[in-house]
């Protein structure tokens, strides 16, 4: 329980440490702008979508459970709310990532002594960046279905069938908010998928406190705005506390050749 409650404060220790350090901010503010502009349209479209749908589905209900209307309304607007974040926390890792990798190296050298030769921010090795970073998106999202797909089949299982498929999202969501707040550090090390994986595994149960807490912060509306730089550093401050005896990537402190994610 101390190791998941420890994993869980790495959040708010983040928050600590971008308000000592305001010259991080420089990496935070044009992503956060441009998930501004992406949460407005995204919000001004699904959730129009979406409680449309709603109310749709309400007014499709029989009469004999016209009782539980307002709690089903309720239920989907939690779930829409949800997805809705998702979707743009999903857009906001992308569009961002060569800004919250260099926010991690800045962290990881203040942090862990490590000084990496980071390749110059232009338009080349941004796109190279943001190229990779789909790449990932679309590994999580393979893990997602073939994972979340048998989950759902556990609806079919009376009584307990819904636990064990909540419980079953919940733990995959938090392991791809893992796998999305730890990755500036690991894709240094130019890890592959399941080396990944594995980073979050042998982790447990730190891993699960800092998932969970993630995942509770990139699913409430505007404060997901912020919430991924937030994580990143969090997850960033995970990487160099557990690996704080690493001083080099390759034996001098560089950059490694780029390979598989």
């Amino acid at each position: 329980m101390q190791k998941f409650l420890t994993g869980a404060s790495y959040p708010l220790r983040a928050l600590g440490v971008l308000r000592r350090h305001p010259t991080l901010w420089q990496y935070i503010i044009v992503p956060v702008f441009l998930n501004i502009f992406v949460g407005i349209t995204l919000y001004a479209g699904l959730l129009v979508a979406g409680f449309r749908a709603i109310d749709g589905v309400i007014a499709g209900l029989p009469e004999w459970l016209a009782f539980i209307a307002w709690l089903l309304r309720a239920l989907l607007i939690v779930v829409l709310l949800i997805a809705t974040g998702y979707v743009l926390v999903r857009f906001g890792v992308v569009i961002g990532s060569p800004f919250y990798s260099r926010l991690s190296e800045r962290l990881e050298e203040r942090f862990s002594g490590v000084v990496f030769d980071a390749p110059p921010p232009t338009v080349g090795n941004v796109a190279r960046d943001i190229a990779r970073a789909l790449l990932f998106e679309i590994k999580k999202l393979i893990l997602a279905l073939t994972i979340g797909a048998p989950t759902l089949l556990l609806n079919l299982i009376p009584f307990v069938g819904s636990l064990l498929a909540t419980a079953g999202g919940i733990a995959l969501s938090a392991t791809i908010s893992c796998l999305d707040f730890f990755d500036p550090p690991l894709e240094r090390r130019r890890l592959r998928f399941r080396d990944k994986l594995g980073f979050v595994r042998q982790g447990l149960p730190a891993t699960a406190g800092f998932g969970l807490v993630c995942l509770g912060l990139v699913s409430i509306p505007l404060i997901n705005l912020l919430a991924v730089p937030l994580c990143i550093t969090a997850g960033t401050l995970f990487y160099c506390d557990r690996h704080g005896s690493e001083h080099a990537l390759s034996g001098n402190g560089s950059s490694p050749q780029a390979g598989s994610n």
